[in-house]
């Protein structure tokens, strides 16, 4: 019996005419108009690579040969690794994973009031994501405001790995953290070899927008490529700011930018894993704000999803979050448009879910929303099955018998898989008499405290201990005397 394939829906923004000016164009603009490198280390490896360099402007112009040759060298997909190393995700091909982003610096409080966010809640939200079968990575996704700020990096990290068994999305704001940082993935996995053989977190690196790699970035870029630690790009241009106002134009530069990291990427280490991804936006020039919601937006994000896939790439994007205040209806337009068209435009890393207010505040009870529009979106692409050669029409005369088809032994068999079944933040219930009803903010309240209830993710008391001493010893530079407690 010869059944039909089943077809993946997807989204296709631009033309491949269209996608073709765009990447020439941005190879035109890396070698002729050049790109900042603030960093002396990152001037001196393209150098050694034949790029031409200015050390006093801090500028390397990077040929389309270079460039070419490193897109060559990059690899098409990955594995990323969980916690404990015994299971794995793909990034790359059309995979989808969602994670909650980084990094918030308050919290959504069940009052609807905002504080700063602490240590404890980066453990709770970080549980929480255990938790969610939808959201297949956790990320360190809050700034805890009780450690010292020198320490943030590496301790938010230190959090993640005991608290949740899933790959990991990080990063570093300080040059100083990557030792640390380094050194908690190798006590996790065992040693530097282990790492290598299967990372386990992905490393940030951001670029300053127009056509600028700060000390930082490119520091975090050449020690992951060192390292054989994952890296993606988060490209940030904004429409009519640090981007032309065009978005045809803010593709341009992202792209430009995108290929000048994974160029350097491959140049210390050919082969390195690298993610082509970002964060650029619409700015709304009427208050100066950046809506990471707005449908422009996302038109970015879709669009740099077909060019980065033109190359090849593991594609990363913000686009799961929301610029609402609030738990309400625009967090669910926001969130939910993004949530499909990620998937749907095949990104492979999907950063934001549980985000509000322009990246800079998390939600548990968002989080536990979001979870279930992550699956509505996996369910989508999932597509329509051709099961039966002849798809009713042998089914039908039991089903005229009776009337119906609700005894079926194919209903008894496959309506759960061909049909989602949401959990309890989705009411599918009967109506109540005489109307009313509870919220879905309040109904993901309950979830919230149910899940964190439950038993829960622990690393062997061994490496707790070592991380324990590792990070103490690190952050006491700082004026860290001893570790805050998990919350119970």
């Amino acid at each position: 019996m010869s059944l039909l394939p089943t077809f993946r829906p997807r989204v296709q923004v631009l033309s491949p005419e269209f996608i073709d000016r765009i990447i020439d164009e941005a190879y035109e603009v890396n070698a002729t108009l050049g790109l900042q490198f603030e960093n002396p280390q990152a001037l001196s490896i393209l150098a050694e690579h034949g790029q031409r360099v200015d050390r006093v402007k801090e500028r390397a112009w990077l040929s389309r040969d270079f460039v070419e040759k490193a897109i060559a060298s990059a690899p098409r997909s990955f594995k990323l690794w969980n916690v404990t190393g015994d299971a794995s995700i793909e990034v790359g091909g059309d995979n989808v994973t969602y994670d909650p982003g980084s990094a918030a610096i308050k919290v959504l409080e069940t009052d609807r009031k905002t504080r700063a966010s602490t240590s404890a809640d980066c453990v709770r939200l970080s549980r929480l994501v255990h938790q969610l079968k939808h959201i297949h990575a956790n990320s360190t996704s809050l700034v805890p405001a009780d450690v010292p700020i020198e320490a943030g990096d590496y301790y938010r990290l230190y959090m993640a790995v005991q608290t949740c068994d899933k790959p990991i999305i990080t990063g570093i704001f300080r040059e100083e953290s990557f030792p640390a940082t380094l050194e908690i993935l190798k006590v996790v996995r065992g040693s530097e070899k282990a790492l290598a053989e299967k990372p386990l977190a992905i490393l940030d690196a951001c670029p300053s927008s127009p056509l600028r790699w700060s000390v930082l970035t490119s520091h975090s870029i050449i020690e992951a490529a060192r390292h054989g630690i994952p890296s993606e790009i988060i490209s940030v241009p904004l429409t009519g700011a640090t981007g032309p106002v065009t978005l045809s134009g803010t593709l341009v530069v992202h792209t430009a930018e995108n290929l000048a990291g994974i160029a350097l990427a491959q140049a210390v280490r050919p082969g390195t894993p690298v993610m082509y991804g970002g964060a650029p936006c619409l700015m709304d020039m009427r208050g100066g704000q950046t809506p990471f919601g707005s449908i422009e937006t996302y038109l970015i994000d879709c669009a740099y999803a077909q060019i980065g896939k033109r190359f090849g790439f593991p594609i990363h994007s913000y686009m799961g979050l929301s610029d609402s205040k609030l738990v309400d209806a625009q967090a669910g337009y926001e969130t939910g448009l993004g949530v499909v068209l990620a998937a749907l435009a095949g990104v492979n890393i999907v950063s934001g879910v549980g985000i509000l207010d322009f990246i800079t505040c998390q939600s548990l009870e968002k989080l536990v929303i979001d979870n279930e529009i992550c699956g509505m979106a996996y369910r989508f692409i999932e597509g329509i099955q051709h099961r039966h050669e002849k798809m009713a029409l042998d089914l039908l005369p039991e089903a005229i018998e009776k009337g119906h088809f609700l005894g079926h032994p194919t209903t008894i068999k496959l309506f759960r898989e061909e049909g989602t079944l949401p959990g309890k933040a989705v009411d599918r219930s009967s109506a109540i008499p005489g109307g009313g009803g509870r919220s879905d903010y309040e109904r993901a309240q309950d979830i919230v405290k149910e899940l964190l209830a439950k038993e829960r993710f622990q690393l062997p008391e061994d490496k707790v201990r070592e991380l324990d001493r590792l990070v103490l010893k690190e952050a006491a530079e700082f004026g860290l005397e001893k570790l805050p407690v998990f919350p119970d």
